[in-house]
């Protein structure tokens, strides 16, 4: 079902518009339609200030010296690999 809206564009805008709805031989309603598409597509993706926040923030927790020793990360890494191939269980299923 199509839905009749109005909008305001700014002349480039429009002039850009009427060439790529000419170019591709497509009816301009189509043309925003096929744009408001793409964006939504693009729009969950980090912006480049987010992806650049973030790559800072592991910069900063990479600088941080660890607080364990790598023997009790792999002994903890090594549990956690086991109790999964053992499969989920609730202490209360074991009794």
């Amino acid at each position: 079902m199509a839905v009749k809206m109005t909008f305001t564009f700014d002349e480039t805008t429009v002039v850009r518009l009427n060439r790529v709805a000419a170019r591709l031989s497509k009816p301009k309603s189509e043309i925003v339609r096929e744009a408001i598409r793409d964006y939504e597509a693009r729009s969950d993706r980090l912006s480049e200030a987010e992806r650049l926040r973030m790559l800072r923030a592991i910069d900063e927790i990479m600088k941080k010296p660890p607080t364990r020793s790598q023997a009790e990360v792999d002994r903890e890494l090594r549990d956690l690999r086991a109790s999964r191939r053992q499969g989920w269980r609730r202490s209360s299923d074991l009794k």
